[in-house]
């Protein structure tokens, strides 16, 4: 009997899985569920085993409702509602399954302290601790919860945290230690309209204004956001890239899990590059990402918010995809790379994974979306997939998908080769 899956959040990436969910054989029906009806309605319209539903994700009730029979949530809605979604997953008993990765939770922040899986340095930035609690609340609170009813949470499942944490982990294949690992991403298509981002803008400029993290010398310490430049050219590259700090979950994950799933790493850090680091690097120097009411010409303004006001949203349908490409583009290309640095029977080896996706015009001519909807949205149904086929039978508990066995990594690639979602190993020795 095939699944029954609520799809929470019908943006951009939601929008993308569950068009995808509506072709597996293995899924039965899909509840398709927003505060926007009437983008829910648009989503449906275009779908055969899928209903509309309202949805207020500030109600933990709201969501039960809405999930009733789900045999999986898919939550694609913001970072704040990750806590309210989970605890609809355990009143369900509903497998859970989110893009974004886990939010600085701002509630029961003791109880995270007591049951702490993971020290908290007393120099960290304020937003890195509430980060860390928050690991620690996921994994020894909530994560034992859903291992009692027998369902598993996997957190941080779109390209990255997701697709990339796979990449990563699968690495480890094939060293005996490892030292240190950078994960790259450079986001390369530039159209010939103002369009710094092609997912959440609100979620992307938050990120852009937090202290940047890293995992170093065995602990996640604050970096300075933008700062640390490294430069590459890999062969597909017609130019030098620079690519900087940038806050995002993946140092961090690794550092929780160094020493049983990434062979002792003590170094990891994440670089980025691309329009939208383009556009908010000299906002930040200029103090205008900034959360801190202030008062300008006898006006309150919070300058992060004014900001916010001018950016497009991301594109996401066809209609609007389709009239950006017209437009002309400057660049459609980019990068997601593993290098991880270990060793291999007593000598120094660098381990490159190569994440390989269509670009924009490819992604609009297979499935009339954009190439971050398409990696970022098909790497959310590639994890749900393996919900649907059972790949993580007899597995309960919380993970996040850094946490896969090498076997569940084979499983994630060869379901990612048939959407064009390819990576190349490269070993090196140093």
């Amino acid at each position: 009997m095939g699944k029954k899956v609520l799809v929470l959040g019908t943006g951009a990436q939601g929008s993308a899985a569950a068009r995808r969910l509506d072709t597996d054989s293995n899924v039965e029906s899909i509840i398709c569920a927003d505060y926007d009806m009437d983008s829910v309605r648009e989503l449906v319209a275009d779908l055969n085993k899928a209903e509309a539903v309202w949805v207020d994700a500030f109600s933990i009730d709201s969501i039960i409702e809405a999930a009733q029979g789900a045999d999986l949530i898919l939550n694609a809605l913001a970072l704040p509602f990750n806590a309210n979604v989970m605890e609809a997953a355990l009143a369900v008993k509903a497998d859970y399954q989110d893009y974004n990765g886990t939010d600085r939770l701002d509630k029961e922040w003791d109880a995270c302290e007591l049951a702490g899986e993971y020290p908290i340095p007393e120099d960290l930035s304020p937003e890195t601790k509430r980060w860390i609690k928050s690991f620690n609340y996921m994994y020894k609170i909530l994560g034992p919860r859903f291992e009692a009813i027998g369902k598993l949470a996997l957190f941080g499942t779109g390209s990255a945290p997701g697709t990339i944490c796979v990449a990563t982990r699968e690495t480890m294949k094939y060293l005996d230690s490892c030292d240190t690992i950078y994960n790259i991403v450079w986001e390369g298509v530039s159209p010939k309209r103002f369009q710094p981002f092609w997912w959440s803008p609100i979620t992307a400029m938050t990120d852009m204004s937090d202290p940047a993290i890293a995992f170093e010398r065995g602990k996640i310490v604050d970096t300075e956001p933008f700062s640390r430049p490294i430069k590459r050219k890999y062969e597909y590259m017609d130019e030098v890239i620079i690519f900087r700090e940038h806050c995002h979950d993946e140092p961090m994950q690794y550092g929780f899990n160094s020493e049983k799933y990434f062979k002792g790493c003590q170094n990891a850090y994440f670089k980025y590059a691309g329009d939208g680091m383009n556009f908010a690097a000299p906002l930040f120097e200029a103090g205008l990402l900034s959360h801190e009411e202030e008062e300008y010409n006898g006006m309150k303004i919070v300058p992060f918010d004014f900001i916010m006001s001018h950016v497009p949203p991301a594109p996401r349908f066809r209609e609007e995809i389709k009239e950006i490409i017209d437009e002309g583009l400057i660049s459609d290309s980019g990068c997601m790379v593993i290098e991880s640095y270990g060793k291999k029977d007593g000598k120094d080896i660098l381990v490159e994974s190569h994440v390989g996706a269509p670009g924009l015009v490819e992604s609009f001519e297979r499935a009339g979306i954009s190439a971050e909807m398409y990696l970022t949205g098909q790497s959310g149904y590639l994890f749900s997939k393996m919900f649907i086929n059972d790949d993580f039978a007899g597995k309960s508990g919380l993970i996040s998908t850094d946490m896969l066995s090498y076997e569940e990594c084979d499983r994630f690639f060869e379901y990612a080769e048939e959407l064009g979602i390819t990576r190349e190993i490269k070993i090196k020795e140093l």
